[in-house]
């Protein structure tokens, strides 16, 4: 990074309140709205927005647009950008491990099956920690909580739970047998844990409909 564009970012992290938003969004695993960062941080809106122009502006934030179920304008949402530093907040070995044990497992032929049912017990632990008033509310939440910004959709008894964010993209798309059923076992864990529904179809990247679960529900 050149000097003038460091010390621009620099001054941008040098404010209290702009360095706490940054590391709030820094540690979450997904896209952040205006009105997230102000409820988490007990801010304004109107406090948060300006800082949040300030640093996508030197380059430290990237903005996704929203549009899904809003009315009036599409919602903003914030994420660090793609060469701005991590603070240490994610150790730079974890990535490469993950990719490492993603192709160690793709090259022993582990199966489909295989892998869901080694993420079948994270599952259930993740749904004893995770609350809700229902099994699709908690699932929900768990999922978010993860990254995975799910949009659900519910109707006569069924319901579908779309990942519109995959936080493991890069390694699914190069290993989707192994990185999606896992995905798969941990969310057939956690709804077996909850109850009050049932796993029909998980859509992973090779699907038709991919990137989602049907539940139906009891």
């Amino acid at each position: 990074m050149p000097d003038v564009e460091r010390l621009a970012v620099l001054k941008a992290l040098g404010d209290n309140t702009r360095y706490a938003i940054y590391l709030e969004l820094a540690r979450s695993a997904s896209p952040r709205s205006t009105a997230d960062i102000a409820d988490t941080l007990a801010l304004h809106p109107n406090t948060v927005r300006p800082h949040l122009e300030r640093m996508r502006e030197v380059g430290l934030l990237d903005v996704e647009v929203d549009g899904r179920g809003s009315v009036g304008r599409p919602q903003h949402r914030y994420l660090l950008a793609a060469d701005a530093p991590s603070l240490g907040l994610e150790p730079a070995a974890y990535p490469l491990l993950a990719r490492l044990l993603a192709a160690a497992a793709s090259s022993a032929g582990v199966a489909p099956d295989g892998a869901a049912a080694a993420s079948h017990e994270a599952g259930r632990a993740l749904a004893r920690r995770t609350p809700g008033r229902s099994c699709v509310e908690s699932l929900s939440r768990a999922l978010d909580e993860l990254g995975f910004d799910p949009a659900v959709a519910a109707k006569d008894g069924l319901a579908t739970i779309a990942f519109t964010h995959c936080p493991y993209r890069e390694l699914a798309e190069a290993h989707p047998e192994i990185v999606c059923n896992l995905h798969r076992g941990l969310i057939e864990g956690f709804v077996e844990q909850q109850g009050g529904a049932d796993v029909d179809r998980f859509g992973t990247l090779i699907d038709r409909d991919p990137c989602q679960v049907e539940l139906s529900l009891k």
